[in-house]
């Protein structure tokens, strides 16, 4: 989030960084519930892991909230930059490592997605380091949006009997998974390109 001018917060428990700090802390939560709930196995519809769902959805929905109130508000905050990019990249990766283990997702994907986040994290503490910003591409905001959209639709389908919409669902679901860990490498390859110059740069 692009630092603005004016008078800057006097506390750090902004309302957007208060919903950040609530998103973060309800993804062990969310772990929990999932893994409580029972899956419909195609049987019927199964209300928790719906349940399940509509919590992730919650969750995920958060990740424009918090940016949206930190901008709108003129309170954007060192902490709220340190925090939200850690608890966006858990609401996606802990998801991922619980669809892996259903088998809904292979773990190429998931290698791919956590890569370039350890990738992109190392190239912004370098580039920050010669006091530069990249901004961030609309490449990554697509990534984000598929990447949570196929989430989504996995865990729905978790929950739904064996009919004509979940075979459609899981079909877009995949669409959709395929789609994001395409955006995943293009946006950072695109990341890496940007960086060049600070990362070849001999001292």
């Amino acid at each position: 989030m692009p630092e603005q001018s004016g008078e800057r917060p006097k506390t750090i428990w902004t309302p957007a960084n208060v919903v950040t700090t609530i998103r973060a802390a309800f993804i062990p939560v969310w772990l929990i519930v999932v893994e409580l709930a029972i899956p419909s196995g195609g049987a019927g519809l199964s209300a928790s892991s719906l349940g399940a769902a509509i919590f992730y959805m919650l969750l995920a929905a958060t990740d424009k909230l918090d940016g949206y109130l930190a901008r709108s508000r003129n309170e954007v905050t060192t902490f709220g930059k340190f925090l939200d990019p850690i608890a966006d990249k858990l609401v996606v990766v802990t998801a991922l490592l619980y669809l892996l283990g259903c088998g809904l997702v292979p773990v190429w994907m998931v290698f791919i997605i956590i890569t370039r986040e350890f990738i992109v994290s190392g190239v912004r503490m370098v580039v920050a380091s010669e006091g530069v910003v990249i901004a961030a591409s609309n490449l990554g905001k697509y990534k984000t949006a598929f990447t949570m959209a196929a989430i989504s639709g996995y865990l729905i389908w978790l929950s739904l009997p064996a009919d004509g919409f979940a075979a459609f669902l899981i079909v877009i679901s995949d669409i959709a998974m395929y789609v994001a860990v395409f955006l995943t490498a293009w946006s950072g390859i695109d990341y890496l390109v940007k960086s060049k110059d600070y990362l070849l740069k001999v001292d």
